[in-house]
């Protein structure tokens, strides 16, 4: 997964931890707007979530960030 894309997922989870708990729940799409502006990042999203990790549609945000900061 390329750096820009780990980079906005660490932030966009430690921004929901901030403001929702430890508890909240994240999809890829949270990294994302609603509009399919770049499917590029969107699909690399995706297949990290769903091929290589095999992770379901909702995960806590805590988990996610220290994947992706683990450069899982």
């Amino acid at each position: 997964m390329r750096d820009e894309l780990r980079e906005k997922i660490a932030r966009v989870c430690a921004s929901k931890i901030l403001s929702k708990g430890e508890s909240v729940g994240v999809s890829f799409y949270a990294f994302f707007a609603n509009k399919n502006d770049d499917p590029d990042l969107l699909m690399e999203a995706a297949t990290w979530w769903i091929k290589t990790h095999k992770l379901n549609h909702f995960e806590k945000a805590n988990k996610i960030k220290t994947m992706v900061e683990a450069g899982l």
